[in-house]
């Protein structure tokens, strides 16, 4: 007799120790025989991502060859820094501030960004704010499209809809915030022999939230296989301070304040890593939807937006293209 297996969060629990021993060995494995490096050199945002991270790469090499790198700019939360500072101390790792604001201003970042913006709020300036949403799922009827929030100086808000050509150009004036970081992160890993550790967890991997050759480019991802949910158990584990467990993942990107559901997934990350889970295990959606609390027309829409999003990752993820390939371990002709 067969044994229904109910669909519940419990599918997300792992063992924690276990696995930290896990990848341990393989950031030992990765770093100082693959990659024949010293150490690992990774940003801190004060998220547990990169908290994780940290804490996993201090036990895999040692406090001592773990660098971290503080990388604010104008429009950073200061409590990011500040909780940034924390995972340093706590671990008792070696850490440094860089400021990219000189690098986006000298770049045209704001400047790109806020041109893009007066495409459709033309009296966008000085002293406002603003962010890119998506309706969340239980709004949205069809493909989320994502909209304009502005602040103006008295501090009234509303939206706007976005052009193509509007919305393109915020997005990429954006993404030299990541892009800056991850050069500087490949500065100290070139001046100390070390290797860049990414930090994106599998929600983030698999749907593509990252920039690029910007937080996208790493030597290692120690965590990409680790649903968010995943990540949580870990850092209690290794015991990340409870300040960081506790706060709630932002994008740390635009000068209004905003969530990752806010601003790419349309769901809370519980729910989301629910949904990844049930869609990689065709699990049907209605026990999605009991595990969830969410409407099963609900998440057969997050199933058409993970494969959308997916879609898109490919790019992301795609190495350079050659013609024909290279075998780069090939003698070369006598």
């Amino acid at each position: 007799m067969s044994v229904h297996r109910v669909f519940s969060r419990d599918v997300l629990r792992i063992d924690a120790a276990a696995e930290v021993e896990r990848i341990t060995a393989a950031i030992r494995e990765q770093v100082t025989r693959t990659l024949r490096r010293r150490g690992a050199v990774l940003g801190l945002s004060g998220g547990v991502d990169s908290s994780v991270c940290a804490a996993l790469c201090v036990r895999a090499l040692g406090a001592e060859r773990v660098f971290g790198l503080f990388l604010p700019e104008r429009e950073s939360s200061p409590e990011a820094l500040d909780l940034g500072r924390l995972t340093a101390e706590t671990l008792g790792i070696e850490a440094a501030l860089e400021d990219i604001e000189p690098v986006l201003e000298a770049a045209g970042c704001y400047r790109r960004r806020d041109a893009a913006i007066r495409r459709v709020v033309p009296e966008y300036g000085e002293g406002w704010r603003a962010k890119l949403v998506i309706p969340p799922v239980s709004e949205s009827s069809g493909y989320a499209l994502s909209f304009l929030v502005v602040e103006s100086p008295e501090g009234e808000q509303r939206k706007a809809r976005l052009t193509s050509e509007a919305f393109l150009g915020v997005v990429a004036a954006t993404n030299f915030k990541q892009r800056t970081r991850k050069m500087l992160e490949y500065y100290h890993a070139d001046r100390l022999v070390y290797a860049v550790a990414g930090t994106p967890n599998r929600l983030e991997y698999d749907q593509g939230f990252f920039v690029k050759s910007g937080d996208g480019a790493a030597d290692l991802k120690p965590i990409a296989h680790l649903y968010k949910t995943q990540v949580y158990q870990l850092a209690e584990y290794l015991g990340v301070p409870e300040t960081i467990r506790a706060r709630p993942p932002t994008t740390d990107t635009y000068s209004l304040a905003q969530s990752q559901e806010e601003f790419f997934f349309a769901l809370p990350y519980d729910q989301m890593d629910l949904c990844l889970y049930g869609h990689e295990r065709d699990v049907p959606p209605e026990d999605v939807a009991r595990a969830t609390g969410l409407q099963t027309e609900q998440i057969l829409r997050v199933y058409r937006d993970i494969q959308s999003k997916r879609r898109a990752a490919a790019y992301l993820l795609a190495p350079p293209l050659l013609v024909p390939a290279v075998d780069a371990s090939a003698s070369p002709p006598s």
